[in-house]
């Protein structure tokens, strides 16, 4: 059987990069940001990957959600080669298969928190899934706080906005981009629950950016990025 198959032959690797660079300026001054990064996601995986500032972890997250495309290299997304698509189909397809978090919670001030969460789909011109909006608040303690402004919520409670607003599509993949990294710990502990929790609840995949090993080791497997290159590929919790 071919690695990454199921037994009929429906292919279980939902997210896929083969020879992956990113480089910036030329000659003595280039720099490359992303080195060579082959390696694959299962559908329904939870995925750490683990850098230390300036080792290329963001610029990887950002070719990996459709944001900035690769010098050259392969990012393929339930078996499609998202990069082969012109600027407006990738937007998208950014738009309704990719959920991203950022350390920032780049809520819109103006909106509420309902607004906020269900901003992807007003974009693509459709509404939510039918109770999909309350599931999520539920899930993420937010119940009460759905006519809430951003700025009457703490920084975890934005957060948990951030992380309704990526999964109100059900996306492909979860992409986290250092999601405590603006937190204290009891609320970064709390927004890393919520996205165990989402992964569990939804059989989603996540792929979370992260400095904090400890907070990697709570995933599935852990991938290490140095100087653009990935390694690794451990197991971050010991199979049941």
């Amino acid at each position: 059987m071919v690695k990454g198959m199921t037994g009929k032959g429906q292919e279980t690797r939902i997210l896929r990069t083969e020879h992956l660079f990113k480089r910036y300026g030329s000659g003595a001054n280039e720099i490359i940001a992303v080195n060579d990064a082959s390696f694959s996601v299962e559908r329904g995986e939870f995925v750490a990957v683990v850098g230390s500032s300036g080792s290329g972890k963001s610029t990887l997250m950002h070719m990996l959600g459709g944001v900035d495309r690769p010098t050259s290299g392969r990012v393929l997304i339930e078996g499609e080669d998202i990069y082969r698509m012109n600027n407006d189909k990738l937007a998208v397809f950014r738009r309704r298969q990719v959920g991203l978090i950022y350390q920032f919670y780049n809520l819109i001030p103006v909106l509420t928190v309902e607004e906020n969460i269900v901003l992807p789909c007003e974009l693509d011109g459709r509404a939510p899934e039918k109770g999909m909006v309350q599931e999520l608040a539920g899930m993420l303690g937010l119940q009460r706080r759905l006519g809430a402004l951003p700025n009457e919520l703490s920084g975890g409670q934005q957060q948990r906005v951030a992380i309704g607003r990526a999964l109100i599509t059900r996306p492909a993949i979860l992409l986290a981009d250092e999601p405590t990294g603006n937190l204290d710990t009891r609320s970064g502990n709390e927004i890393m629950e919520l996205l165990k929790e989402s992964n569990r609840r939804y059989k989603q995949t996540v792929i979370m950016i992260t400095h904090n090993l400890e907070l990697a080791k709570q995933a599935d497997r852990v991938l290490t990025i140095e100087d653009g290159r990935i390694f690794g590929g451990q197991k971050g919790v010991e199979e049941a």
